[in-house]
């Protein structure tokens, strides 16, 4: 699966700060699911900014 665009982790932050909005209705209306609404507000709010993690930066080489 290819990971979710800059411009979608953005969208997802910026409507959740703009209102009431519940995250169970942003993962609706956005079409992704409500774990990864949560991880972004999560990362956004521990760390001030969004995460790229790619699949080759997640496996470990031994």
């Amino acid at each position: 699966m290819k990971p979710y665009s800059v411009d979608l982790r953005e969208k997802v932050v910026n409507a959740y700060q703009l209102g009431n909005i519940s995250v169970r209705k942003l993962a609706v209306n956005f079409g992704v699911g409500k774990a990864f609404v949560q991880k972004m507000l999560r990362q956004y709010k521990d760390l001030d900014m969004l995460i790229l993690a790619s699949k080759a930066q997640e496996k470990k080489r031994y």
